[in-house]
């Protein structure tokens, strides 16, 4: 199996940085807009917020550790991100039907109408973004794009973690 350092000479080096750099420039315009839409600031929402209220929507009531395994991400982090939810009445905390000393994550009818106004939001930005695209070219868009994160999961998660000096 190549190297990864062998692998890098075997592409072409320029495709390569111009990725990198028009990946780093979506990255500041996503956060510039927060995708909710460019001069709707009432329809953005924090990317944390808005992955957590979407996998509760898709996934429905789960516990912590279950959303933070679905979401590729630590439980602390989780319960840091979910309290302002919580707080604002977007998520509620019930016990788990079996198991009363569980807490379970539910999205609230106000969390579930706040979403769905942030993803109409961010659905009018991607349609005037994409206006003068043919729908090939967005299905096109959308598979490679989904294709990206899924291969960009996988390297931060094959990736080993540093150890702290001793």
């Amino acid at each position: 199996m190549p190297s990864h350092s062998d692998m890098t000479t075997q592409l072409d080096t320029g495709v390569l940085d111009t990725l990198q750099h028009q990946v780093a420039v979506f990255a500041r315009r996503a956060e510039q807009t927060r995708l909710g839409g460019v001069g709707q600031a009432r329809n953005s929402m924090d990317r944390a917020a808005y992955l957590l209220l979407n996998r509760l929507d898709q996934e429905g009531p789960m516990g912590v550790k279950a959303l933070a395994g679905s979401m590729g991400i630590d439980s602390s982090t989780v319960t840091r991100q979910v309290a302002p939810l919580v707080d604002s009445g977007m998520v509620k905390r019930t016990s788990h039907p079996e198991d009363g000393r569980a807490v379970v994550l539910q999205l609230s009818p106000r969390g579930k109408a706040r979403l769905e106004e942030v993803r109409s939001s961010r659905r009018d930005l991607m349609a005037r973004v994409t206006e003068e695209w043919t729908a090939e070219e967005r299905d096109v868009f959308c598979d490679l794009l989904t294709r990206f994160n899924i291969s960009l999961a996988a390297a931060v998660t094959a990736v080993p973690q540093a150890t702290p000096a001793t």
